[in-house]
């Protein structure tokens, strides 16, 4: 995960990020070191945060830009028989 890079980047302190997220520490600690699973409302929070996508945090992509929101939700077409 990126977080510790990202952070030390933006020379902020574990605990400024913590106060942020409204937990420990501590547990903010375990986040970075991977010690403990990030619940993902605490990454998406740290993604809106540092204004990039979950992927990148999560290292699934080196693209640090934030996706971009589509005003609707694309149309899957079902496959069911109809009736």
């Amino acid at each position: 995960m990126r977080l510790k890079e990202l952070r030390e980047d933006r020379d902020i302190r574990q605990k400024e990020l913590a106060e942020y997220l409204h937990i420990r520490q501590n547990t903010y600690s375990q986040y970075e070191t991977e010690q403990r699973q990030l619940p993902i409302d605490v990454l998406v929070a740290l993604a809106k945060f540092y204004q990039t996508s979950t992927d990148y945090l999560l290292e699934l992509t080196n693209n640090p830009l934030p996706y971009g929101r589509s005003a609707k939700a694309p149309h899957i077409k079902s496959h069911a028989k109809q009736k």
